[in-house]
């Protein structure tokens, strides 16, 4: 007889499981994968190290709690994930206050490697032709680099250091680009040509950069003032126009492109408009309270597969939650609890 449950097992995980049962009794149960559904990244509390991985299905019916433990003899991933990079059939799990990226197979998260080679303090990782890119950002001490890995050994073949303060990294046909922005402050980003690994800085003309986002082979970013907002495209080799200014719409933060539809946050509201034809919304798809207690930040911000995700990170205090909304009307669709503190990311898992 072969049928399907829900078992309940170790911390309180809820796993789909095959089971086959004999007329001995005896049972079989398939390896666990996590295609087709969604990872959901707890930074942790700092020095904590508590941060995890939590999966859930795409269907949103089944999930998982702090799937690298469970996958890997409960070793402790370690402290602050700052985001989580796929590329291959690799998941990379930046860590930031412990210094390493968490090489893992995606779909068994079993780990396959660690890098630490000049590391330090990482906050973005993104990946084009054989090669790792990792921006770090050490505000302690100062040191900002960007660290260049094989990805066939995950071996070191470049530091490069900098003068400008470092954040997000992405790829866009095949070159590399470099927020030089963290925190809303800065109006840089370096372009990293990677057939020669020149780089050449690129100035946005409006308000201080808060998101960079890559889409096919441009780049846009999200810029702002107190009074309006500003997004300006940058092609694969470095040139950068302007696509819309979001007049009336100050401090706009939290830049997605999903299916031909830019969405941003603006307080605790979220826009939409069309990529190839925008136009400044006049409403707000939804009004969120998902952080409210850290000033309507939205900690967590990810449009994925047509959905919208935030979490409300409770001062990183309590378990966070996070709230799915549709892309299309704002309207919510699931909440759930995150098996972590600090939520603060939602990756599709194809």
């Amino acid at each position: 007889m072969r049928v399907t449950r829900i078992l309940t097992v170790l911390f309180a995980f809820v796993l789909l499981f095959n089971i086959s049962c004999s007329n001995d009794d005896s049972i079989e149960i398939s390896p666990i994968t996590y295609q087709n559904g969604y990872l959901i990244s707890n930074e942790g509390k700092f020095t904590s190290y508590g941060a995890n991985v939590m999966f859930i299905t795409r269907d949103l019916g089944l999930m998982q709690y702090n799937i690298y433990a469970y996958n890997n003899n409960n070793e402790i991933l370690g402290d602050v994930l700052q985001t989580i990079g796929l590329d291959g059939n690799k998941a990379y799990l930046v860590m930031n206050n412990s210094n390493k990226i968490v090489v893992v197979d995606r779909y068994t998260f079993k780990k396959l490697g660690t890098i630490t080679d000049q590391i330090n303090n990482p906050r973005g990782i993104t990946f084009a032709n054989g090669f790792i890119y990792v921006a770090n950002m050490n505000f302690s001490s100062g040191a900002k680099s960007v660290t260049k890995y094989k990805i066939s050994d995950l071996s070191l073949v470049k530091k490069t250091d900098f003068t400008e303060n470092i954040d997000t990294v992405v790829q866009a046909g095949g070159n590399v680009f470099v927020q030089n922005a963290t925190f809303g402050s800065g109006n840089k980003v370096t372009y990293i040509n990677t057939a020669t690994d020149t780089m050449t800085p690129i100035t946005v003309p409006n308000g201080d950069i808060n998101r960079i986002v890559s889409d096919n082979t441009n780049v846009y970013t999200i810029s702002s003032t107190t009074t309006d907002s500003y997004i300006y495209k940058i092609s694969s080799t470095g040139t950068i126009t302007p696509v819309i200014t979001l007049t009336g719409i100050p401090n706009a933060t939290n830049l997605q492109i999903d299916n031909g539809k830019f969405y941003f946050s603006s307080g605790a509201k979220v826009y939409a408009t069309s990529v190839a034809t925008p136009t400044v919304p006049t409403t707000a798809l939804l009004t969120t309270s998902d952080g409210a207690d850290i000033g309507f930040t939205l900690y967590g911000f990810n449009v994925v597969d047509g959905r919208i995700f935030t979490s409300d990170v409770k001062k990183f205090g309590a378990e966070s939650e996070m709230t799915v909304y549709s892309a299309a009307n704002g309207s919510k669709i699931y909440s759930f609890k995150t098996g972590g503190l600090g939520a603060n990311g939602a990756y599709v898992n194809p």
